[in-house]
């Protein structure tokens, strides 16, 4: 499948005048200027991987210990 595009590969940037009649600078420093605006938001945009606990997490502990699930019925002496 090379017509696939990887998440990490850029995709194909496709910009359209509308109006007047840009030189290449002008095109390229638009390019820039916007490509610059779109990174930014999208580290904006983009939570943390390290988000801290909340005081709740950090206080709340188990009421008590996991089952032993591999025990079966013959552990109980009720």
């Amino acid at each position: 499948m090379s017509g696939d595009l990887d998440a990490d590969d850029p995709r194909p940037f496709v910009a359209e005048v509308v109006r007047g009649t840009p030189t290449e600078e002008e095109l390229a420093a638009a390019i820039v200027v916007v490509g610059e605006a779109y990174e930014r938001e999208v580290a904006d945009a983009t939570a943390a991987d390290d988000t801290p606990r909340s005081r709740w997490e950090l206080s709340a502990r188990g009421l008590r210990t996991p089952l032993n699930r591999t025990a079966g019925w013959h552990g109980f002496t009720g």
